[in-house]
């Protein structure tokens, strides 16, 4: 299990820190190389997956695991995993190829960025080791910088508790004709809850390095997932279940000392990584790692991926004796309102800050974790707030639409996920001021599976609310974007979780019409 920290040890609560969370790689020695290594399975179990793309390049993901449960299977050696990138499905013009080295301490998971490809097309993928040869993904290449395009699309997606349902979500969206794929969080989830469940977890809470690795063995076995994963490049990041319900920077709900909790949040962190088609660059150092980044389409759109859990101030007001979320009373809370609060935390809010206001795109969509348009949850007098979303941050989010506005961001769209429901709503300068500008339009997508509140509990919020144009927790599946310098489509799909060859539909359609903040039913 995970170790404990005692101030009996014979070293500091920070050496013992830097030691528990993990070494770099950098400062690890090199496992021996496995020359011929011999698989009793195919090392490719858990799929493969591509994101990041570039004009000229795209990361390459898999991991070798030819026995996903528990541990993967892989002898404590490194293994050479070679990859090829093609024009063609069947790799009679193969453009690029390499040799990574699959090393333990990564879980042999592989991260191959390739360079050197034609901007804006399609390519196909694939590893061998061993003899063995993995499936083939399907991914493409950004745009040139600043070159003309005349149509994007994308989907969206978050919240994929594995109990409470099937993947028939993953398998229609892999169906779809998009160019990239942007997940939102909670791709894993650490607790079981929730009801009627169709399949279980395979073991309890992870804490542990190994336990997080186990976890996401479960998910990523699921064939429906893994097609998604192969049909087109991600971009993602996290919310809280990556690691634990409700944390806020280095304090968990259950507040053991954030010294402790960090252990717990390096393992996930690396777990995460040895999971997700991300760049080297973002490595985790223990418990810290740099996941939000900045990824543009052309001269059409600019991507803002951002992190709201790592560095955000912890929740106000919590439940006696608890950490987290809270529904609060905002005359009973007067550190809602305090300024020195943070949602994103000052580099990272710099660093948004920045992107945002150069004229780099038509459009500019901000990829966040959550429900961004402010929610009065107590009908009829007096207001109360969710804590663990922007409303428990009012001041941040006050800053960041404040920006937009004063900077005339080009189109601005905000896309979240986290609360198990689907929203379209206007964030404006002003929640209380019913004529106050509308600055910029917010799609949060439904769960993948994750169950919702009560519908008829988000009815009693429609009058205080009058800027949440439409809000429903009773569907489950994701959300498509298509973008053109003209328009913004948004489709909210739709599936029945609980049968795993349920069919989708199409809920409703949106557009928000380039140049005018606000999104009106199609």
């Amino acid at each position: 299990m995970l170790a404990r920290y005692s101030a009996n040890m014979p070293c500091s609560r920070r050496d013992f820190l830097r030691y528990a969370a993990g070494l770099t790689a950098a400062a690890l020695p090199l496992p021996r190389l496995l020359a011929q290594p011999r698989f009793g399975a195919t090392p490719f179990a858990l799929g493969v997956a591509s994101g990041y793309p570039a004009p000229d390049g795209v990361v390459l993901w898999t991991r070798l695991a030819p026995e996903p449960h528990p541990g993967g299977g892989m002898p404590q050696a490194a293994v050479t995993v070679g990859w090829e990138v093609a024009t063609d499905e069947a790799f009679r013009n193969i453009v690029r190829k390499g040799r990574e080295t699959a090393v333990p301490h990564w879980a042999h998971s592989v991260h191959a960025e390739v360079a050197g490809l034609d901007p804006g097309r399609p390519y196909f993928y694939r590893f061998h080791a061993g003899g063995a040869v993995s499936p083939t993904g399907r991914t493409r290449t950004a745009p040139a910088a600043g070159a003309p395009v005349e149509r994007l699309r994308f989907a969206f997606a978050s919240c994929q508790q594995y109990e409470q349902g099937y993947y028939a979500a993953y398998r229609h969206m892999a169906a779809e004709d998009l160019d990239l794929v942007i997940h939102l969080g909670d791709y894993i989830y650490e607790s079981s809850w929730g009801r009627n469940h169709v399949r279980k977890h395979d073991a309890g809470e992870p804490v542990t390095l190994e336990e997080y690795r186990n976890r996401y063995a479960l998910y990523k076995g699921d064939a429906d997932l893994q097609s998604a994963h192969a049909a087109f490049p991600w971009l993602v990041t996290w919310d809280d279940h990556e690691v634990r319900n409700d944390y806020a920077n280095d304090l968990s709900q259950d507040r053991e000392p954030p010294f402790v909790f960090l252990l717990r949040r390096a393992a996930a962190y690396q777990a995460y990584y040895e999971h997700m088609p991300l760049p080297k660059r973002m490595q985790p150092k223990g418990p810290d790692m740099r996941l939000y980044a900045r990824c543009d389409f052309g001269a059409l759109a600019r991507f803002h991926v951002l992190d709201d859990r790592q560095y955000r101030s912890h929740q106000v007001c919590p439940r006696p004796g608890r950490g987290g979320s809270s529904v609060v009373s905002a005359a009973d809370c007067a550190d809602l309102q305090r300024p020195d609060r943070t949602m994103l935390g000052a580099g990272q809010e710099q660093w948004l800050f920045y992107g945002l206001a150069e004229p780099a795109a038509r459009w500019n969509v901000i990829a966040q974790q959550t429900l961004m348009a402010r929610v009065d949850r107590a009908p009829g007098p007096g207001q109360s707030f969710w804590t663990d979303g922007w409303d428990g941050y009012p001041k941040s989010r006050d800053a960041l639409l404040g920006f937009i506005a004063a900077k005339r961001v080009a189109n601005p769209v905000v896309i979240g996920g986290d609360v198990h429901m689907s929203v379209v709503a206007d964030l404006k300068s002003d929640f209380d001021d019913p004529k106050a500008p509308v600055v910029a339009t917010e799609f949060v997508g439904t769960s993948i599976t994750s169950q919702g509140l009560p519908q008829k509990v988000l009815e009693t919020w429609r009058d205080d609310n009058p800027h949440v144009k439409h809000a429903d927790s009773t569907r489950r599946g994701y959300t498509t974007v298509e973008l053109t310098t003209g328009r913004c489509l948004t489709r909210l799909r739709a599936v029945y979780e609980k049968v795993a060859d349920a069919r989708v539909r199409t809920l409703s359609t949106w557009t928000v019409e380039d140049g005018r903040p606000g999104a009106q039913r199609s």
